[in-house]
């Protein structure tokens, strides 16, 4: 990569990141291009070389910050895979993988979610779109499981997927506003239990005396 594609990317960086903060602070509406740019530490001008509008920026945004949240799920799930974990294992790896990621964007998590059940935006097909990818990676999980006799041939794999990475996000945004004496550890175990529990089945159902 030249340097000056390397620059161009870093400046993008700093523009998401600027972007993320002040729309999750104050909505999109209310965030002005020159704040924008003031918050980025660049020229107005940079802001429009780089995406034709503000509408646009908030487009990329959501695909920048999607595909780093699908990029360390499916890394965790081929890392699991690497190592012959089970799928189950590999599902509880990507639990990890985005409870990490949103303790990192926090801001861009809030604004996603939000964003999520909102109907009347422009960038409302992006989102579709940007959802659907993160969901798939945990779908290709679960319908391998499914094959490989691992999971339950009952399993909803479209529904079950999603409701996952729901619960992943819901769980760590309220672990962040209500419960931010907790670890990530506790946070994952939590979850974790749940997983093992409810998708991979528990090992031994029958009550105890």
């Amino acid at each position: 990569m030249d340097s000056s594609s390397t620059r161009r990317q870093a400046t993008r960086a700093k523009l998401y990141e600027a972007a993320v903060t002040l729309i999750a602070e104050q909505g999109f509406s209310a965030t002005t291009v020159d704040e924008i740019a003031e918050r980025a530490g660049v020229a107005k001008g940079t802001v429009y070389y780089n995406f034709k509008s503000k509408t646009e920026l908030f487009e990329e945004l959501l695909r920048h910050g999607v595909s780093l949240l699908t990029a360390s799920l499916r890394a965790a799930a081929e890392e699991t895979a690497g190592r012959g974990g089970s799928r189950v294992d590999a599902l509880d790896a990507m639990i990890r993988a985005g409870l990490v990621f949103i303790d990192r964007y926090p801001a861009f998590t809030q604004l996603y979610v939000a964003e999520l059940w909102r109907t009347n935006r422009a960038w409302n097909s992006t989102l579709l779109v940007v959802r659907k990818e993160a969901v798939a990676v945990v779908e290709g999980v679960l319908r391998e499981g499914v094959g490989a006799g691992e999971l339950s041939e009952e399993i909803d794999v479209q529904l079950t997927a999603a409701a996952l990475v729901g619960m992943v996000l819901v769980a760590a945004l309220d672990w962040q506003a209500f419960q931010s004496e907790r670890s990530l550890d506790d946070v994952h175990a939590a979850l974790s239990r749940l997983l093992h529990g409810r998708v991979g089945g528990c090992q031994d159902p029958t009550p105890r005396a």
